[in-house]
């Protein structure tokens, strides 16, 4: 009803105008004082009304401050596509190591956007990537008992110091595309716990022999010693072939295993599984053998060095329970590499082979080896 009476007054509004520019000054004031008169205006608002002669309100401006990081928008997505979309808070201090490889690749910076991508918090960052965020999928779990050894490899316990450099736990993912029968790739991961550094490697069905030749490729190139390792339950880490080759040493490796159906026990490298095989090579049946070869070369030539040196990441400080809800507290993102050369145990001679190592790696490189290496490994994955 109000916008019928509305629309009517709008239309009659159009004829007294018609009507009032046609008359003389007598007629003008006589029409002037009716139209006061049936609808209540005042007088000069009735006259600039009929004479069409009303401002129109300016519009006001949306509440906000002004977008004053529009000139960095582009400059913060690419690095963040490169960087494996890394939230605001790792992304922040990644951009420090991204941003001296910036100019080799899409130009030089202004000295205006140098000084905004200095400043950007981590807020900033999540806010302009808010239409950028990507979506996750889970997998199934391949993880098979193995019988024979659970009473003698002992539950990880106080022999364990996640302060120190060389305690590692170990994992693997199936890539069987939703079933776990036949034959297909299985990837290993590897994460220390004080550092993060973390390796990745592929095998063929989990044979033992095939694990215990790529944990000791592992080794090799770890830049520190080995001095624990802890798995889950699975046959492929709990046979006789790995124990001995970990504990038949002069120094033995302490050997450890979690609870059977206690994933927590080894959530270190369950996190790592997320962001090494399946971020890479995604949730599809790998089954053609010939890709351990391209997939074990992509782990360690291009998407190795790239989570190592490039991309921070945040360790569990404490947590504590607020009534319903757990309160968990991080240290500052750092990169495993920053974390290695903080730590006191590393040797000179490592150090100083991890610094030209770093020096000699360019992130955008790697990003694009990365998927220049995947696109035939999952172009197969797709082809099966």
């Amino acid at each position: 009803m109000h916008m019928q009476r509305m629309t009517e007054r709008k239309e009659q509004l159009g004829q007294l105008r018609w009507r009032y520019a046609g008359r003389g000054k007598e007629g003008k004031s006589r029409l002037l004082n009716e139209f006061c008169e049936q609808y209540g205006y005042e007088r000069k608002y009735a006259i600039k009304l009929l004479q069409n002669r009303l401002e129109r309100a300016p519009s006001r401006r949306r509440a906000g401050p002004e977008p004053k990081y529009e000139p960095v928008q582009e400059i913060v997505e690419r690095i963040w596509s490169c960087a494996e979309q890394l939230c605001g808070k790792r992304l922040a201090p990644a951009l420090e190591l991204w941003l001296p490889h910036y100019s080799r690749h899409y130009g030089k910076l202004l000295s205006t956007q140098k000084k905004l991508l200095n400043s950007i918090s981590a807020a900033t960052l999540d806010r302009l990537l808010a239409e950028c965020k990507a979506q996750a999928r889970r997998g199934q779990s391949g993880t098979r008992p193995g019988s024979l050894l659970r009473h003698q490899v002992p539950i990880q316990g106080e022999v364990w110091d996640e302060r120190r450099l060389g305690f590692l736990e170990a994992d693997s993912v199936a890539h069987c595309g939703g079933s776990l029968a036949g034959n297909f790739i299985w990837s290993l991961t590897y994460t220390d716990l004080a550092s993060t550094w973390t390796e990745g490697r592929a095998v063929w069905n989990k044979g033992r022999h095939g694990v215990l030749e790529q944990t000791k490729n592992v080794e090799q190139t770890l830049p520190f010693a080995l001095l624990g390792f802890d798995f889950d339950n699975g046959g492929e880490w709990l046979n006789w072939t790995l124990i001995h080759y970990l504990q038949v040493r002069p120094r033995p490796v302490s050997v450890t295993r979690s609870r059977p159906y206690h994933k927590d026990d080894n959530a270190h490298v369950e996190q790592k599984n997320w962001m090494w095989p399946r971020q890479l090579l995604g949730y599809g049946r790998l089954e053609d053998e010939r890709l351990l070869s391209p997939i074990n070369a992509l782990y360690t030539e291009a998407w190795g060095p790239l989570q190592n040196f490039f991309l921070p990441s945040m360790k569990l400080v404490k947590k504590w329970r607020e009534g319903s809800r757990w309160v968990r507290r991080h240290d500052e993102p750092q990169t495993a590499y920053q974390r290695l050369l903080a730590h006191g145990e590393l040797t000179a001679k490592a150090r100083r082979q991890l610094r030209e190592r770093f020096e000699a790696l360019d992130p955008f490189m790697l990003a694009q080896e990365v998927e220049r290496r995947l696109k035939p490994i999952l172009r197969a994955a797709v082809a099966e």
